[in-house]
């Protein structure tokens, strides 16, 4: 039983947070504005504050306090003292309960209430009001976390990056619906269920990738229309794993389940929010880091700093360009990937981290202190390269060492197989690793994530279903989301029982997820797609956690179901198989594996090498690609690629083989098995809407 002195001793201002050192617990927390900050804390039994104390030091802008005796499992919280000065940007309130930035677990839920606003709500002066209400009451409580773990002989895969294939997966749609024995679905202990780790294999995944699973806090608007936030981006705790995927609450279930992964060799990245926080604009909740100091955690429209800068869309941004904020942002990575054993981290509107105040800035405080970091630096780390923001678009200019979400071959590769005009010369530079806007200060093709379907968007099967959305169940007048997906119906709008389009469709779908798997890059499939899953045309489903988002895993044991599982599975192998499919550098047509042999070139259907004609031709849908690298055994594997995004078959001829062609895969009969071609036959004929790809093979003399 604790001892509640009268007064905290000074303790330290290292290291941030609630720390136990075994005698009793340290608290430090960042305020460069409070004028004091006191520490509540709270029976464990009803939740009621029982002592409230000063932290007694204030050494570099960092409060501190050190309370002994205390043990694991105490519950705290903070109140701010300073002025309330919304034209100035501070807004501190002391009625307000707020969170530890560097909280490493809550207890009980946030319940939306009036009391969390510092003003009051319906006042005619707006935030300019000031309220006394105790918001406590709806708060969770901080709890003092002793991370103790035992991963015995657990070790990071470590998989390369030209031998990644890459899952986009949400924790609680990825399980709802399937079986797991005794895993409850919805959570960490599902993800990791023999099922779903003898699915990731049979595929060939190596690295999962989750959307947010960060403490998230749903919106209060989308709560009262009965909608949630279910994708999370909406980030309330950095240091917390989201409660609503834990089955019992522990979060060494996020452990175990890395753990699981890990010994099936599969990488866990995370989807990481860092660019705004669950606070919202100048309008929102006091939560956290509004009451402790809204004028350093977030950037402020100078001259006006009343009002928060919006570069994310989301109401708010948090000022990385400050040190305590960069600190407590690279404090949690590290904390991910050293006590959960993560793999990577994906950062979601990666341009806002990089963006000082003058513009989105290469070098930024952020990128290069992520890039020297000892531990961070060894992770995979990929950057969604744009956001809404002044000069959001950043794709091709993050610095090496990040990998980037490739938006230029999703569009690319939706156009030239619905059959748009002039996209074989942009569909070329895709399929060759985005070279011509990564290769620079020695990036590899790995850089670039090539993405055809994501979270934010259509699935396969809606890409070519649906000419345009249907959002009408998320209550915005079906105006959300993109407008244009580069999508094609292929006859009829949406579900139809029509044999002749649903073979189309069946195409389509194979085509595309073979030129995702066969370019240069990193491929990155969106769960569910391997067997058809669909959102029923809603292109932005991040409210509707229901069987809207939640993978069918009845699609997946139909005939199509399974038949399409094995294509994918199949052309994941096929990348596997051959190195001029996952090439390390990138392929100008300059290298030479062997003498007269570039290491890539581009053809006509006649055989010969595309020329200036054909690429400025408007009407040309037809592409093949020689690719030739040296394998690891030291032999040259060579490959070729034919797409044919016509409405016809195209007769063509193929270059000469080294050897004999053999024809691994056809994309219009997947059930067909590989072939190998007479030798010195070279004549072909290209399905419409089809993909072929050949490799050669030894046999005879080279033609």
């Amino acid at each position: 039983m604790i001892r509640f002195p009268p007064a905290l001793s000074s303790g330290s201002p290292a290291p941030l947070g609630a720390h136990w050192n075994g005698m009793g617990v340290n608290f430090a927390v960042f305020s460069a504005n409070a004028q004091q900050v006191d520490v509540c804390i709270f029976d464990p039994r009803d939740r009621r504050e029982i002592r409230r104390y000063r932290l007694p030091e204030y050494t570099n802008e960092i409060w501190h306090g050190y309370l002994p005796d205390a043990e694991p499992g105490l519950l705290y919280g903070y109140r701010a003292f300073g002025p309330y000065d919304p034209a100035n940007g501070h807004r501190f309130n002391p009625h307000k309960l707020l969170l530890d930035p560097y909280a490493r677990g809550l207890s009980g839920p946030l319940s939306w209430s009036d009391t969390q606003f510092g003003y009051r709500l319906h006042s005619p002066r707006a935030d300019l009001s000031f309220d006394r209400r105790d918001s406590a009451p709806a708060m969770p409580r901080c709890v003092v976390v002793h991370d103790a773990y035992e991963w015995e002989d657990d070790t990071l895969p470590r998989v390369p990056w030209e031998q990644t294939v890459i899952m986009e997966a949400h924790v609680r749609g990825l399980t709802m619906q399937r079986e797991m024995d005794h895993a409850r679905p919805g959570t960490f202990q599902a993800l990791c269920a023999p099922p779903m780790v003898a699915h990731l294999k049979r595929l060939g995944i190596t690295t999962i990738e989750l959307l947010p699973i960060q403490c998230f806090l749903p919106e209060r608007h989308l709560l009262e229309r009965g909608l949630t936030n279910y994708w999370g981006y909406n980030t309330l705790a950095f240091f917390v794993p989201h409660a609503g995927y834990l089955a019992s609450g522990s979060p060494h279930e996020l452990r175990a389940a890395i753990r699981r992964l890990h010994k099936a060799g599969i990488e866990v990245v995370m989807d990481v929010v860092y660019n705004h926080t669950c606070e919202g604009s100048e309008l929102g909740p006091t939560l956290c880091y509004r009451g402790l100091d809204n004028a350093t955690y977030y950037r402020l429209v100078p001259g006006n700093e009343r009002h928060l800068i919006n570069d994310t869309g989301c109401g708010n941004t948090l000022n990385l360009s400050h040190p305590r904020v960069l600190q407590m942002v690279l404090d949690s990575l590290r904390y991910w990937a050293e006590n959960y054993h993560i793999d990577g981290f994906r950062f979601d509107l990666a341009t806002v981290l990089a963006r000082e105040p003058y513009g989105f800035d290469q070098g930024s405080g952020f990128l290069d202190a992520v890039i020297q970091d000892p531990v961070l630096s060894t992770r995979k780390l990929i950057a969604e390269p744009w956001d809404p923001g002044p000069g959001g678009y950043q794709f091709g200019n993050f610095p090496p060492g990040f990998a980037e979400w490739n938006d230029r071959f999703r569009d690319t590769t939706r156009r030239f197989w619905r059959g748009d005009g002039l996209q074989h010369g942009d569909m070329a530079a895709r399929i060759a690793g985005s070279g011509d806007l990564l290769d620079r200060r020695g990036r590899r093709p790995w850089s670039s994530i090539n993405i055809l379907t994501t979270h934010d968007g259509f699935t396969l099967a809606d890409l070519v279903s649906y000419a345009t959305r249907h959002n009408d169940a998320n209550g915005e007048d079906g105006q959300d989301g993109a407008p244009e997906n580069y999508s094609a119906n292929w006859g009829v709008e949406g579900a139809t029982t029509d044999p002749v389009i649903l073979k189309l469709r069946g195409r389509i779908r194979r085509a595309m997820m073979a030129t995702l798997m066969f370019s240069h890059g990193t491929p990155m499939l969106l769960a569910g797609d391997a067997f058809g899953q669909t959102q029923h045309g809603n292109n932005n489903a991040y409210c509707q956690d229901n069987a809207t988002t939640w993978l069918d895993w009845g699609l997946a044991a139909t005939a199509a179901g399974r038949s399409m599982t094995g294509f994918v599975a199949r052309l994941v192998a096929l990348r596997g198989r051959h190195a001029s499919l996952r090439a390390a550098r990138y392929m100008h047509g300059r290298h030479r594996p062997m003498p007269d042999l570039p290491d890539i070139s581009w053809f006509c259907p006649d055989g010969s090498l595309i020329g200036a004609a054909q690429w400025g031709d408007a009407g040309f849908h037809f592409l093949g690609v020689r690719r030739a690298c040296t394998d690891e055994d030291g032999t040259v594997d060579m490959t070729y690629t034919v797409l044919n995004a016509h409405a016809e078959d195209v007769a063509a001829t193929l270059p000469a083989p080294l050897g004999k062609w053999a024809l691994q895969l056809d994309t219009t009969r997947p059930e067909q098995p590989e072939m190998t071609l007479e030798h010195g036959a070279r004549d072909i004929i290209v399905p419409a809407h089809g993909l072929l790809l050949f490799a050669a093979v030894a046999g005879g003399e080279d033609a």
